[in-house]
């Protein structure tokens, strides 16, 4: 046996006997060579699939991978991702995963939160009936003054049984202390039909916390929470709900979960992100938006997000770019900013292998309406200079992300539904396809498409990113709504 194999062997003994991980840091010992986060590094390392570091003696390696329901925070020099306990074709000992970053594109494997399962989570999960799983879910992390508060979700097999809980830090790295349950529930079948996983926070300018939380069953729900200890001001509160899914013939359309608010103060608006659909296949994100961080939050059509029918826009959905297998399960998002650019993080999942989850960083940019959209390619910190109308002219592959509503748990999970891409091509003349009754016209950094004589517009930001599916450095392309709040993405094809 040589040396490297021995190393290896000891490594994952290691982990397996120590619980591979306490308060924040892993064991040192690395059997491949630590990837320090300030090495030279080369974005074309970042592939999308990992299978030969699955083991977790690999976990240096990590990076962005195995990276499910990301939530970001800010600390120093750093972004710090917290996520939940996964790993492709692994089991992962509980504790809730860390990794660190200074650009949002090369990150650091940390270690994890906690050394198990948080005592009172799974305490309350036990003397309810309950075995818990032996994974954490979902967490959310802010900051507080000088505190970190980190919220994590613990459930188990019996139906709607689970708790949210509070821990909190110094450091993101830790070592955290957890504090108290925030929100519980149940499986007595009662009046308020909560699922307590899946949290995030607002602070609003006043100084108010509010907690979202919710998965299937009845929705999403708002909870107040007592500013100064991060749990409930009012003991016992399970909120009031302000989201859920619409109908189709009687039945639920699909899953709503994992629900992402921030307050854009230049908007003066709450922006609530919300989770459609199965993780694996079809995961896409909606938005809505309220004055109130209590609602009601409005669709693109102005109606209430918490009555029963599908809300738009979606402004992330299973996509497929020509040349690549395409990315479906994208949701759950983490919602972000940095020096006055939003940000959206989110797991995303090969479709040709949908177990593999791989952390994606993209732009946000607001439409001159006021609504959130995303960039179609992941961010790679690409330059960006001016462009001019010109530089659009030629072939682009187009997404419009539509969507087939198909009614019932079970059925919404088969199929990924991608959104394929299209070639259309902006004419040196203003047509679109050489067809009069399609044309285009660019205000930097706005560019107008208008289809069967204005019937339907499109009004997207052009900006410069990184062409991953052909590992081009730099390319351009679109992002925005229609007249009808559906999203349409374009990327400039190569020549």
């Amino acid at each position: 046996m040589t040396l490297s194999s021995v190393r290896l062997l000891v490594a994952v003994i290691i982990c397996l006997l120590a619980g591979c991980g306490k308060k924040g840091s892993l064991d040192p010992l690395d059997p491949v060579s630590p990837v320090p986060v300030d090495s030279a590094f080369d974005v074309n390392s970042i592939t999308d699939t990992y299978a030969s570091i699955t083991p977790f003696a690999y976990y240096t390696h990590w990076g962005p991978y195995n990276v499910h329901d990301p939530s970001i925070v800010k600390s120093g020099d750093y972004f710090y991702c917290f996520s939940t306990d996964v790993g492709y074709g692994i089991t992962i000992k509980p504790g809730i995963q860390i990794r660190k970053s200074k650009d949002l594109v090369q990150w650091e494997f940390v270690g994890l939160a906690f050394n198990g399962l948080p005592a009172k989570g799974a305490e309350y999960i036990t003397r309810t009936g309950g075995t818990p799983f032996q994974s954490l879910w979902a967490p959310y992390v802010l900051k507080v003054n000088n505190q970190y508060r980190l919220y994590y979700s613990l459930s188990c097999s019996v139906f709607r049984l689970s708790a949210i809980g509070l821990a909190t830090a110094t450091t993101p790295e830790g070592p955290w202390t957890e504090q108290d349950l925030v929100v519980t529930s149940s499986n007595d079948f009662g009046v308020t039909q909560t699922n307590a996983i899946d949290p995030t926070v607002v602070v609003t300018p006043q100084g108010e916390h509010w907690l979202y939380y919710g998965s299937a069953f009845d929705g999403i729900y708002v909870l107040k929470l007592d500013a100064n200890t991060g749990l409930p001001a009012t003991s016992g509160d399970k909120g009031k709900r302000i989201a859920q899914r619409g109908f189709t013939n009687g039945i639920v359309n699909g899953n709503i979960e994992g629900p992402e608010i921030i307050y854009n103060a230049a908007l003066n608006k709450y922006y609530l992100f919300i989770a459609y659909d199965w993780l694996e296949t079809k995961y896409n994100v909606r938005v809505g938006r309220s004055a109130n961080p209590q609602g009601p939050f409005l669709d693109y059509n102005g109606k209430d997000i918490n009555n029963e029918a599908d809300d738009y826009p979606m402004i992330l959905a299973p996509y497929q770019f020509q040349g690549h297998g395409g990315w479906q399960g994208v949701s759950h998002c983490s919602v972000f900013e940095k020096d006055g650019q939003y940000f959206m993080a989110h797991q995303g999942r090969p479709s040709i292998d949908k177990f593999f989850m791989d952390l994606h960083i993209r732009k946000v940019f607001w439409t001159p309406d006021g609504w959130p959209v995303v960039s179609p390619e992941r961010y790679a910190n690409v330059v960006q200079s001016a462009i001019a109308s010109t530089d659009l002219t030629g072939d682009w592959e187009q997404i419009v992300l539509g969507y087939k509503v198909v009614p019932g748990y079970a059925a919404e999970q088969v199929n990924a539904d991608l959104q394929i891409a299209t070639t259309i091509t902006l004419n040196t003349d203003g047509k679109i396809n050489g067809n009069a009754a399609n044309s285009w016209s660019y205000f930097a950094p706005w560019l107008e498409l208008k289809w069967n004589n204005g019937a339907y517009i499109d009004k997207v930001y052009v900006s410069r990113e990184r062409d991953w599916e052909n590992k081009k450095n730099s390319t351009l392309v679109f992002t925005g709504l229609n007249n009808l709040g559906i999203a349409v993405w374009g990327k400039k094809k190569s020549l």
